[in-house]
């Protein structure tokens, strides 16, 4: 009977082991309206284009949950995940935050601190895996219809943020992604800009997740 009864709860074991790997992947997305994907379909939008690129690969996973707002500063995506109240543990969490504060004119001091307690809380949401996040650098604007008037400034601003927000990813031996080099190629390719104006076009997203995808080890 004892050897029965073993042989049940490894039966029941195993078979529960199983069903857990076979669990698609969970994938959460942090950020503003470029995580949102302003002015462009959900289906466009780069965290639905990147979980597209993952089954095509063999991956299950599931759509991705996105908070996101367009408008968004470091401190209002922090209020915006504490109104969602999120309970579950993702397999993969990505943060793309900062240019709203750049935007409005806020110290990249207090962006900073911020951007560092965002990151914490995403490794957090990674059930403490540091190695199931990953960052997306801030797309620069200046090269748009938009921003073209203010490019010189723009650009220059946002390579602070970008540095303090690399800075602080790779202290922490998370991955980053920097996309800003393909953001400004908008004014030479008006494809890669949405009908706004001012946001990136699916295409451009297309681009982003393409590097992203090439290089992102937690599902390597």
């Amino acid at each position: 009977m004892i050897r029965i009864a073993f042989f049940l709860l490894l039966s029941f074991l195993t078979t529960v082991m199983s069903a857990q790997n076979n669990q698609p992947l969970k994938y959460l997305a942090l950020g503003d309206s470029y995580t949102i994907g302003e002015s462009v379909a959900e289906k466009e939008r780069w965290p639905v284009q990147l979980a597209e690129q993952l089954r095509a690969k063999g991956f299950e996973i599931d759509n991705p949950r996105i908070i996101a707002t367009t408008g968004w500063r470091t401190d209002n995506l922090k209020n915006g995940i504490n109104i969602a109240q999120i309970k579950d543990t993702y397999n993969l969490v990505s943060l793309l935050i900062g240019v709203n504060n750049q935007y409005q004119g806020k110290p990249v001091d207090q962006y900073a601190i911020e951007y560092e307690d965002l990151l914490k809380t995403a490794i957090a949401f990674a059930g403490g895996n540091k190695e199931k996040v990953f960052v997306v650098s801030i797309p620069d604007y200046g090269f748009t219809p938009f921003g073209k008037p203010k490019q010189e400034k723009i650009s220059k601003e946002l390579d602070e943020f970008n540095e303090v927000n690399r800075r602080i990813t790779e202290s922490y031996g998370i991955q980053y992604f920097n996309i800003t080099d393909i953001s400004r190629q908008g004014l030479n390719d008006p494809e890669l800009v949405a009908s706004d104006g001012l946001h990136p076009s699916g295409k451009q997203y297309k681009l982003w997740v393409d590097r992203i995808i090439e290089g992102l080890t937690v599902v390597k």
